[in-house]
């Protein structure tokens, strides 16, 4: 399988996922607002090393028990895939891409609390 197929098969699995998983949850809305925010913080997370930031694990921790529901046992996993899927999509940027999302995700963790 070439990379645009392997792409394809995999923006294509990560649509069902999605998919799945806002069906298969209760109240349509508050998953996908938690899965809004997982995409969000996964997109922070997966840049750290790649931007060259230092996050504040305190801050990361203060984050989640603000943002996450205590008993939302599907908020871990819907965070390390949209964690994973943010890695993947960094790797194929080009210079300039990752200046302008570097330059992004610094603001961004600064207002999350993350970095000074």
């Amino acid at each position: 399988m070439g990379d645009f197929e392997m792409r394809k098969t995999l923006r294509g699995a990560a649509m069902t996922l999605v998919a799945t998983f806002a069906l298969a949850t209760p109240s349509l809305g508050e998953s996908l607002e938690m899965m809004q925010l997982a995409s969000d913080l996964g997109s922070v997370l997966a840049a750290e090393e790649k931007c060259d930031l230092s996050y504040d694990q305190d801050a990361i921790a203060a984050f989640i028990e603000k943002n996450v529901e205590e008993d939302d046992m599907s908020f871990p996993s819907t965070l390390r895939a949209m964690t994973g899927t943010a890695e993947w999509q960094l790797d194929d940027m080009s210079k300039s891409a990752m200046t302008a999302h570097c330059m992004q995700i610094r603001r961004v963790a600064k207002s999350y609390g993350f970095t000074n």
